[in-house]
């Protein structure tokens, strides 16, 4: 292979991975600026991380509520979730339609919604001790949920 058509292939396969990283963070700002605020019930944990910084590691209550789907499973699985009227998230009831349903991964066995951890600027772990929900914003249609914020036990937020 010559140099030249080295280099080509070298440059568009750069261009196309920046086009999908692009693509994925203003697919996920849509999604904060237009999608719906819900709240997801957490146990934090507050562990550091000396490569990257303060963050508290999350567990969603409704994460351990979802069942794992089956092996034949072939799209993204979702959970339909019901919201009260302070627009905090229960999973639905088996069988019965939610208000809306969140897109989830399966990760080390686990169910993984939008993310696992908050980073939060060094020296301010303290604030978040209080945290009790993570503020998400959901795509209605696809699914996706975003996290945006944490809030106290009277969802203010930290």
């Amino acid at each position: 292979m010559n140099t030249t058509l080295t280099r080509t292939i070298v440059v568009l396969a750069a261009v196309l991975v920046l086009a999908s990283v692009n693509y994925s963070i203003h697919a996920k700002e849509q999604i904060i600026r237009q999608g719906e605020t819900i709240f997801l019930s957490l146990a934090p944990v507050d562990p550091r991380s000396l490569m990257q910084g303060d963050y508290m590691a999350l567990r969603l209550q409704i994460a351990t509520e979802i069942p794992l789907p089956g092996e034949d499973a072939t799209e993204l699985p979702r959970a339909p979730v019901v919201l009260d009227d302070k627009r905090v998230a229960t999973l639905a009831k088996h069988g019965t339609a939610g208000d809306l349903s969140l897109r989830y991964r399966i990760r080390n066995g686990q169910v993984w919604l939008g993310t696992n951890a908050y980073f939060f600027e060094e020296g301010s772990a303290s604030r978040f001790t209080r945290a009790r929900y993570g503020e998400f914003r959901v795509d209605r249609a696809s699914g996706e949920a975003v996290l945006v914020g944490m809030r106290d036990a009277e969802l203010r937020a930290l």
